[in-house]
């Protein structure tokens, strides 16, 4: 491949000196290279060999300094340019296997190794996987790591490595993946080296030489200092590295670096397996509650050091910071590439394009090919025209010039005169017939494609298609389709041989039109009659034949090649070559590979007849070190240097440049050792000093006869390139391809290019064709190649060839690594640059190590040599890769494969952070103006302060009895004296069939019970946990509490299947509520004392457990009655989305006015019945259980969510029967009808059930309204009669439980789009429906009566204008009164519940509810007939993350990445030490895994311009979600970090 040279060239032209001297002594180098034979051609394992290397190389490490023995390869010197090392063994051939051999370049692979061993090792995070994913698994599951490779394997190298601080890295099982990360010292602890020794084998002791630096630390500090796993290596560079993380380095602790004893000669691949530790520059990583976690998870665990090793790499300086902008149509400047200064320019003069020889005039010259064919065939029928010969090299078949027109005589004929469809021919003159023939069958393809001229058919070769599913078939059907083609020829055999359908015809492929095949085998043809002659006409510019290219994007584009142009590229090869007799060889590269694996085989082989060998593919880089190879071996079997001829062609202009033969008189050949750097900037240096970064080429020789060629600018105008410049070479000849099938705008661009000269004026008046071929004009008029227009990538305005990062990535060490030299390299679109992506199929017996190993070395090596970062690197499995027909690889549906997550890589590594270079500047904040300057501002532009209210309670007159009851207890009381068997709550069961019931007298005499059995138990102002399953129990005893003048707190009982995780929960409310005692049903008391609950809490502790089952009836005392209003009435406690236990206190007073608000809002009646599908343990969903009915007397049907598990259409088919208006859900619920009844509405509206009597079904949250949720709600259930008018939200939060509520007057909830990008800069901009990084949100319902919302500035306190984005403060009588914790923290959170303004109304006192949100005044008016002013919330201040300067809410992120791959159910994102972390749910195979890897990173960089950090998948369900349906993200956190997901594979981009 490019091929590179360490040496390098003052002048172009001449031969590559041997390279410097070697530092081994030659015996060394000569049993280096035996070893080296060995391994190639299997004789020894890599194993066997890297100990025996290892052997040999350990006296002379230190001599090499600072060299990576393992990338100190036996320097290999370019073949042609030193004699073969003597010693038998090297006569031998290399194995069959080696063909990657053939992209070898040693000059490059030293380059490679030099470039490698520049850099000091950087280690990184390797991912980690689950077992099941790793493609091949050397040890079984069970074997513990340590014993899964003996010490003894462990070479002499690497023991010489450990010197007094390493570790010895051991085995390859799945534990020993992540062997070093486990090293992370916990505390000060001796013990854990002491402890880690053991789990080596004989006990190898392991010194610590950093025990004193650890126990300098404190322990608490220790384990919050992460350990910097990632010691920087060059142990004397004390200078901290700039820190790029954006941490905050607040230094409250410094370490003194431990002194290593000199490891510079050491080999880095193995210092990262040492257990040196550092703390990441002295600073202590600490981030107020994020590290001690809350459940005791440890700090250091395998995770988290990960990911410091992660951030660590992080910190190194990136490529130089970028200065200028531009806009990205708004705010978010992204980095535009600022043209370097210093980087080169062309300095040449101005080319002029450039004339091959003109072509000669013939006597006598056949006007047209069908009538040579017709000359030769009766003039010299036994002339052989065709040999085809077979494996063996044996003659099979001789075509004479005789044979190829008689048959292709017949074959005409058959076709125009035998094959017709309902009587009329199927073919006429000019129709286009595809050939389909194998590469063994020359004959019949020559035969057929003969024949389709003389019967003037266009034929269109394709290859044999071998399966359905063949790379890029699609694209061939869809070129066959728009040729017309109808008619296939080909042989018996390859007929045979193609897929059949169950008719037994050939199958159909995808996207290909019907085709009758029809084989051309002597026994289909028939005899033309006497008088029948084929028409031969002169060459015209008729289509003679179509050839197909596939273009970089993968579409497949028909070249139409025409019978004068046909004729004219015969003329000028003819002469061109000097044809008189052959003795004339067409080889491709690969050609000459493979002959030199072949060479034993053939001892008395002469090539000194040969008197042109020309290298089709001689525009390849690496087709010179093919040439130079074969010519080392066969210049002894007398072949002559001189006859090598490589040329270069491309499917646009056919032959565009041949190196003639020498007795033609031209100039000698050339070779060009080019700066890749300069490259890069199109423009051509000779390398003098960067020896690493090198092209080395070879010319193409000169124009063809008749041509006129120039070399243009590649984009924009084609003006004419500088001298020393690199730009597409353009042909005008008459032996082109005339143009596109069927493509006319394709067509004008390349096929009718116009260049012009620096002052714009046209060259020639004739139109060129571009060939897809970048390259320049050398010295002696000789052209050279250096790349082909397809493997183009354009990074930051830096030009580079996929072929040339392929070379590299080949070079590197272990070169086996890579199966058959099979690597795919393209580039992608993301965030408005290229990005490079390699592709390479691994052995099949690489461990894990290896991959990791060789992924870096190549990430290193390309940065090296190309200097561009690499943003992706996959490995997949030998023989995935899609093959393009010939067997390469197929690029553009590799590509597609990837963009799809199709790929299924064994093994991805991303390297983001280095190569993404353009993202937007942090945000600064700016000052903050001052209160005054701002209502200054605001009544300027005409804004009012945003602030609403709903209606105003005092004025509202209404019958409302219970509003003369201070006490909702009383009001129960009342009911039961005033309307005895009213009913108040229906409970149903998973059938549907009622399981209990209640009216006001029987739920007043149930709670009288319960009153009873606490006062001789209790004292007043005690608290009570109630654990009941959702039921009518849970509210008599409820207003039992109340009755007894107890303190109730409801709590959801443990899940009997899952008691360790939810049984503590219990245990932590039970405990932070101070609950004395504990009311509960039989079943449950007996779970919570049994042996499972002790695993998972201590039983023992307890307070008092009372079931309540059989309650005694007794005459109740006295009922308690508060002294007033203000005092306590129950505690709501809830588990927050950050994962914050907080209970709120709420008084007697909010507790009515909640009830009464609601009651308004929703015309309760007692003739109302409303359907509740909610928990009924906190917030709203507890309210409207237990407070609302007894309030307004209305009858609840409820349903409890879990039945909905076994039966989803319980709560929709209740709803229908009781006819019921007004209706409450969770996400949870709507989410469970939207998934399991989507496809059964059929069967729905067979069971009657109708949804036509809902009037408002309201979603109870604490978020943002998920619209797409209730769209498709809205939209499956409009078939069974759900208004789309009917579904809305509520919002609500910790402070105050119901802030907006739809209910059932004013108007529909409004949704507006707002700016994404703008959101993340604190700003609210509405853009229209569509517009991109348009956010639809939704209004969360009216305002409640009583309730005034303001919106604050979350830093100056002070209030925002209409439209813009701030805290939600709100002010209300059912506002809860505080938070009620254990741990006196109630002053931290007071201004939570009562703060004021910092200007303007600096009197109301107002509870803050922790969310974002903003307050537009819209045209609709109110029922008050007011205009009507709309809530939207966008997200809670908790869960958003700050990412360079920036907010981002979690659930913009994790749409865009649910969006990116149609296996990721689930997504949740969280931040930890600045990292963004990714989790994904996978549905779908294991396989699928590592595709969501890279899809996921773009996804993100693309919409958020953020870099993922780490990208983590497991399985479904791993996601912690609340019973509201809200992700638990710092749970999933605290997990993540605790090492518990059992993720499936997680990555860490670089």
């Amino acid at each position: 491949m490019a091929e590179r040279t360490s040496t390098g060239l003052l002048t172009m032209m001449l031969e590559p000196t041997p390279a410097v001297a070697m530092t081994l002594p030659a015996e060394v180098r000569e049993k280096l290279a035996e070893l080296e034979l060995e391994l190639s051609e299997g004789d020894i394992t890599q194993k066997g060999y890297e100990k025996k290397r290892g052997k040999l190389l350990a006296p002379y490490i230190p001599q090499i300094q600072g060299v990576d023995p393992s990338l100190q390869i036996d320097n290999r010197i370019q073949a042609s340019s030193q004699a073969v090392l003597p010693g038998s063994k090297h006569n031998k051939s290399r194995a069959a296997n080696t063909r990657d051999e053939r992209f070898r370049s040693d000059l490059h692979t030293e380059a490679v190794q030099a470039a490698l061993a520049k850099y000091k090792e950087r280690k990184m995070p390797m991912p980690s996987k689950r077992r099941s994913v790793l493609v091949q698994s050397s040890v079984e599951a069970c074997t513990p790591p340590d014993t899964s490779s003996a010490s003894e394997d462990e070479g002499s190298l690497r023991r010489q490595g450990r010197l007094a601080t390493s570790t010895p890295y051991q085995g390859h099982g799945h534990l020993a993946v992540e062997h070093w990360f486990n090293r992370v010292i916990q505390g000060s602890s001796t013990s854990s080296s002491a402890s880690s020794t053991s789990s080596h084998p004989g006990g190898r002791s392991v010194t610590t030489t950093n025990t004193t630096a650890h126990a300098a630390l404190n322990a608490n500090a220790a384990a919050t200092a992460l350990a910097d796993l990632m010691a920087h290596t060059q142990l004397d560079n004390h200078s901290a590295p700039p820190d790029v993380t954006g941490l905050s380095e607040r230094s409250s602790l410094h370490a003194e670096r431990p002194q290593v004893a000199s490891v510079r000669g050491v080999s880095r691949g193995y210092i990262h397996h040492t257990s040196v530790m550092e703390t990441a520059d002295g600073c202590e990583w600490r981030s107020e509650g994020s590290l001690s976690l809350m459940d005791g998870v440890p700090v250091n665990s395998r995770v988290s050091s990960k990911i410091q090793q992660l951030l660590n790499t992080l910190k190194r300086p990136k490529r130089p910071p970028l200065r200028e902008f531009f806009v990205d149509d708004f705010e978010e400047l992204l980095d535009v590439q600022q043209i370097d200064p210093n980087q080169p320019k062309p300095e040449g003069q101005h080319t002029s394009p450039l004339e091959g020889e003109p072509l000669g005039v013939v006597n006598n010259w056949p006007p047209s090919l069908p009538a040579a064919l017709q000359r030769w065939g009766t003039t010299q029928p036994k002339s052989p025209c065709l040999t085809a010969l077979d494996n063996a090299g044996k003659p099979v078949y001789t075509l004479t010039y005789g044979k190829l027109w008689t048959r292709s005589q017949k074959l005409a004929y058959t076709l125009l005169n035998k094959l017709s469809t309902r009587n009329e021919p199927l073919l006429m003159p000019g129709d286009r017939v595809a050939l389909v023939f194998p590469n063994n069958d020359p004959v019949m393809f020559m035969v057929a494609f003969y024949g389709c001229l003389l019967a003037e058919l266009v034929p269109v070769p394709i290859e044999v298609p071998l399966t359905r599913k063949d790379a890029g078939s699609q694209q061939i059907g869809f070129l066959l389709g728009s040729c017309g083609v109808t008619l296939a020829l080909t042989t018996d055999a390859c007929q045979k041989g193609l897929p059949k359908a169950q008719t037994g015809e050939v199958a159909t492929f995808k996207g290909w039109p019907r085709l009758l095949w029809f084989v051309t085998d002597g026994k289909h043809v028939v005899k033309p009659p006497k008088d029948w002659h084929p028409p031969i006409r002169e060459a015209s510019n008729a289509i003679a034949y179509i050839e197909y290219k596939t273009s970089k994007e993968g579409s497949t584009m028909g070249i139409t090649v025409s019978h004068s142009a046909m004729l004219a590229h015969c003329h000028a090869l003819t002469q061109a070559c000097g044809y008189t007799e052959a003795r004339v060889a067409v080889v491709k590269s690969r050609d000459m590979h493979w002959s030199l694996l072949a060479q034993r085989d053939q001892r008395d082989i002469s090539l000194s007849s040969l008197r042109m060998l020309i290298v089709a593919d001689g525009a390849n880089p690496w087709s010179i070190s093919s040439c130079d190879a074969f010519l080392n071996v066969f210049q002894a079997r007398g072949l002559r240097p001189e006859v090598i001829c490589p040329c270069a062609s491309s499917s646009e202009a056919m032959t565009v440049a041949i190196r003639r033969p020498p007795e033609m008189g031209v100039p000698p050949p050339g070779k060009a050792v080019l700066s890749m750097g300069g490259l890069s900037h199109s423009v051509i240096r000779v390398d003098t000093e960067e020896k690493l970064s090198v092209l080395t080429v070879q010319d193409v020789g000169q124009v063809m006869p008749g041509a006129l060629v120039c070399v243009v600018r590649v984009e924009g105008t084609p003006y004419l390139c500088q001298t020393d410049e690199v730009g597409e070479i353009c042909v005008n000849s008459g032996s082109t391809g005339v143009a596109y099938y069927g493509l006319p705008g394709m067509t004008k661009n390349i096929f009718e290019t116009i260049p012009v000269t620096s002052s714009g004026i046209p060259v020639s008046d004739r139109p060129f064709t571009r060939t897809s071929l970048l390259g320049f004009v050398g010295p002696d008029s000789l052209v050279f190649v250096v790349g082909k227009m397809d493997g183009l990538m354009v990074v930051s305005g830096r030009r580079h060839n996929a072929d040339d990062v392929v070379a590299t990535a080949l070079a590197v060490e272990p070169m086996k690594f890579v199966y058959r030299g099979r690597i795919a390299v393209f580039s992608l679109s993301v965030l408005h640059d290229e990005r490079i992506v390699v592709v390479a199929e691994q052995r099949p017996d690489a461990s894990e190590e290896d991959s990791f190993q060789w992924m870096s070395r190549v990430l290193q090596a390309i940065d090296s040599i190309h200097q561009v970062g690499v943003y992706c690197l996959a490995l997949v499995p030998a023989n995935t890769l899609p093959k393009a027909p010939l067997g390469g690889i197929h690029i553009s549906e590799t590509k597609q494969r990837f963009l799809e997550g199709a790929l299924h890589p064994c093994n991805v590594l991303m390297c983001p952070h280095t190569c993404v270079t353009n993202l937007p500047k942090p945000r600064q904040k700016q000052p903050e103006v001052g209160p005054a300057s701002m209502i200054v501002g605001n009544l300027v532009a005409g804004k009012r302060i945003a602030q609403a209210c709903g209606r105003d309670v005092a004025q509202l007159e209404d019958n409302d009895q219970a509003r003369k009851f201070l006490y909702i207890q009383d009001v129960l009381q009342w009911r039961a004296q005033a309307t005895p068997d009213h009913p108040l709550f229906l409970v149903l069961n998973a059938k549907g069939t009622v399981a209990s019931t209640a009216s006001c007298l029987q739920l007043h005499k149930r709670a009288e019970r319960v009153a009873t059995a606490l006062m001789g138990r209790l004292n007043t102002g005690d608290h009570v946990a109630l654990v009941y399953p959702p039921g009518i129990d849970l509210i008599a005893t409820f207003y039992g509490c109340l009755y007894a003048g107890c303190v109730p707190v409801t709590v959801r009982p443990p899940h009997p299947q899952n008691l360790a995780t939810t049984l503590p929960t219990v245990k932590m409310i039970v405990e932070v509520s101070k609950s004395v005692c504990i009311l509960t049903t039989q079943a449950i008391m007996k779970l919570l004392k049994s042996k499972e609950a002790a695993a998972a809490v201590d039983t023992k502790s307890w307070p008092m457990v009372l079931d309540t089952d059989d309650l005694p009836r007794k005459k109740s005392p006295q009922m308690y009655k508060p002294p007033t209003p203000e005092m306590l009435a129950y505690l709501d406690f809830s588990v927050s989305t950050t994962g914050i236990l907080a209970g709120v206190k709420m008084s007697h007073a909010a507790t009515s006015a909640l009830c009464r608000s609601i009651k308004l809002q929703c015309e309760l009646y007692p003739s109302r019945q409303i359907a509740i599908c909610l928990d009924p343990y906190c917030g709203l969903g507890f309210a409207l259980w237990c407070l609302c009915s007894v309030y307004s007397g209305h009858q609840s049907i409820l349903v409890p969510p879990l039945e909905l598990e076994s039966n989803a259409s319980l709560w929709l088919a209740a709803v229908s029967q009781y006819k019921v208006r007004v209706t409450f859900c969770s996400y949870s619920v709507m989410e469970m009808c939207t998934k399991g009844l989507g496809s059964q509405t059929e069967a729905l509206r067979l069971r009657n059930v109708n949804l036509s009597c809902v009037r408002t079904c309201m979603v109870v949250a604490e978020e943002r309204p998920r619209i797409a949720l209730t769209q498709s709600f809205s939209k499956i259930f409009k078939d069974l009669g759900l208004s789309s008018r009917a579904v809305s939200t509520t919002f609500g939060c910790r402070v105050n439980v119901a802030i907006c509520l739809q209910g059932t007057a004013g108007p529909d909830p409004t949704t507006v789009y707002v700016d994404m990008r703008a959101l993340r800069h604190d700003r609210v901009r509405l853009v229209e429906r569509g517009s991109p990084h348009s956010l639809p949100l939704m209004e969360s319902g009216k305002i409640l009566p009583g309730v005034k919302v303001i919106i604050a500035n979350t830093e100056t306190k002070g209030p925002l204008g209409d439209s813009h984005l701030g805290e939600v403060w709100v002010s209300s009588p059912h506002n809860a009164t505080g938070y009620y914790t254990v741990y006196g923290e109630e002053a931290l959170h007071a201004d939570h519940f009562n703060t004021k303004l910092s200007f303007g109304d600096t009197q109301t006192v107002w509870a803050r509810t922790g969310y974002l949100g903003f307050l537009r005044r819209t045209d609709l008016t109110d029922a008050s007939g007011e205009r009507h002013d709309a809530l939207y919330v966008v997200g809670s201040l908790d869960e958003t993350l700050e990412l360079r300067g920036m907010r981002y809410h979690p659930i913009d992120i994790e749409t865009s990445v649910i969006r990116s791959h149609k296996s990721i159910a689930e997504c949740a994102v969280f931040t930890w030490t600045n990292l963004l972390v990714v989790v994904v749910e996978l549905e779908g195979s294991e396989q699928e895994a590592l595709d969501l890897v890279a899809l996921v990173t773009n996804v993100v960089l693309e919409e958020h311009y953020l870099i993922v950090g780490v990208v983590v998948v497991v399985d479904p369900g791993v996601i912690p979600i609340n019973s509201r349906g809200e992700k638990q993200r710092m749970h999933l956190r605290d997990g993540f970090l605790a090492d518990q997901l059992d993720p499936i594979y997680v990555a860490y981009n670089m």
